[in-house]
């Protein structure tokens, strides 16, 4: 088996967004994949991951009546896209993407 140059090893910039909203969460990963293909880059995702499910439980009374009980549930939508290849200029324009409020954003370099 021959082994791999250094020049043959691909790079990838991995982003996995996270949010509350799914519908937030896709329009903003639509707006990342369309902001690195205008950069000419080869772009893999986006991959959705597992939805993390919190559920909290809360007395609705203070003292009494422990069987009446209200519940609640926070769902974290998340997903995953790899950029393959990028240049400075796609990481300086996903750095100054603007995304709307509780989106988050990991970047990580493979």
């Amino acid at each position: 088996m021959p082994k791999k140059k250094e020049n043959d090893l691909i790079q990838k910039l991995r982003l996995r967004i996270r949010g509350y909203d799914h519908k937030l969460v896709d329009n903003s990963v639509r707006q990342i994949i369309e902001n690195a293909t205008r950069q000419d880059a080869k772009v893999i995702g986006p991959i959705p991951l597992p939805t993390e499910t919190k559920k909290y439980t809360v007395n609705r009374s203070t003292f009494v009546h422990k069987d009446s009980r209200e519940q609640f549930e926070l769902r974290i939508h998340k997903r995953m896209v790899d950029i393959l290849n990028p240049s400075q200029k796609i990481i300086e324009s996903l750095s100054n993407l603007n995304l709307p409020a509780g989106i988050d954003i990991e970047i990580k370099m493979i």
